[in-house]
């Protein structure tokens, strides 16, 4: 079906399509659109899986977070593929892809422009990875966030947040993007961590390690087509997904998505975990629990979550969200957001997630 059909002639020059605004928008059609586009998610995702043997889980964390139009922390070795999954998802949605290598000197404005000698001998400007692809720029990945400075840092959350940039007296929109980052996690000199307050403008910190089973390891060790990105990827369908039609899905989504009074009971009950984790006996090895935590779980983390689980039912064929939808992507979606005491943050990466992960295991489901 052409993009002018399931979007209604809407082109992206126009505001993002909004079906359940739409006057002429029935809840028939809406079924409709909403079955069109998740064939259209799966098929996306079975791509995806192709190139990423072996993982489905960050797979379909990566396609919850593009629903659900929010940024992603990445999380992992050197090596395990995150450069190559993105890349295979900017070819799948049809959107640009540009990255960028956090440095100790790297520079808010080299996110937005940079300046060589012509053949004239001249300096010319020339626009940096943000500004090269314009509004078509659809999957940004900043890698090794944690290398570079809290000024440059700044400008990314506002990206983020705002979807737009200032440079040269002007504002420049870019209305489909999601940002990614990853950071280093082996060598810790001349690194800037990000506080919890810049964690929580991510929906989601998303794990990726090598797969475990065998098969799946000597494939990626003896076949070629794993050591040839470009062949790789020429499989991915291009433009699967609209990039200019994402929000208007999105918002669909959230508005047809409904949640039992049970359901919401257990999500709250998990919110309050996430404050109180001794309080419904949550256990870590070695760590005195009731002193653990500094903060919980705010507003914005559990509203993603809820928005993250509606996109997961959604991908499940589901009408409303049960349990599973909730579970699936509660420690991707909280854990980051969960604060500690000074004493314990430097073992962060150690706690965070199996402490959601305890948190589901204690807090019962409906």
């Amino acid at each position: 079906m052409a993009h002018g059909a399931w979007g209604l002639g809407l082109n992206a020059a126009q505001k993002p399509f909004v079906p359940w605004r739409h006057p002429f928008f029935s809840p028939m059609t809406s079924d409709n659109l909403l079955a069109d586009w998740r064939q259209r998610a799966l098929t996306l995702e079975n791509a995806l899986n192709a190139v990423m043997v072996g993982m489905p889980k960050p797979v379909r964390s990566v396609v919850v977070a593009l629903f659900a139009r929010g940024h992603v922390l990445l999380e992992g070795d050197v090596g395990v593929g995150k450069t190559t999954l993105l890349q295979a998802l900017a070819r799948g949605i049809g959107g640009g892809y540009q990255r960028i290598e956090g440095t100790i000197d790297l520079m808010p404005s080299d996110l937005i422009y940079y300046t060589q000698l012509g053949d004239d001998g001249r300096p010319r400007v020339l626009p940096g990875p943000l500004l090269a692809q314009g509004e078509k720029l659809s999957v940004f990945f900043f890698n090794e966030i944690n290398r570079a400075r809290p000024q440059v840092h700044a400008l990314l959350l506002r990206l983020m947040a705002e979807r737009t940039i200032a440079a040269f007296n002007r504002e420049f929109e870019f209305a489909h993007l999601t940002v990614f980052a990853d950071r280093n996690r082996v060598e810790r000199e001349e690194t800037f961590e990000l506080p919890a307050a810049s964690r929580d403008r991510f929906l989601m910190e998303i794990l990726i390690e090598a797969p475990t089973d065998r098969a799946h390891l000597e494939a990626l060790m003896f076949d070629a087509r794993f050591h040839d990105t470009q062949a790789l990827l020429s499989p991915v369908p291009e433009g699967l997904i609209d990039p200019a039609q994402l929000d208007g899905l999105a918002s669909t989504l959230q508005h047809t998505i409904s949640a039992s009074p049970a359901l919401r009971h257990y999500g709250t009950e998990l919110w309050l975990a996430t404050r109180e984790p001794a309080r419904y006996g949550v256990l870590l090895p070695e760590i005195e629990v009731e002193e653990l935590m500094a903060a919980g779980a705010g507003p914005r983390g559990v509203a993603m979550l809820v928005r993250a689980a509606r996109v997961h039912a959604w991908l499940e064929g589901r009408a409303a969200i049960v349990p599973e939808d909730l579970r699936t992507v509660f420690v991707d979606t909280i854990a980051h957001r969960l604060a500690l005491q000074p004493v314990y943050e430097a073992q962060r990466a150690e706690i965070a997630r199996p402490l959601a992960a305890e948190i589901l295991r204690r807090v019962a489901a409906p």
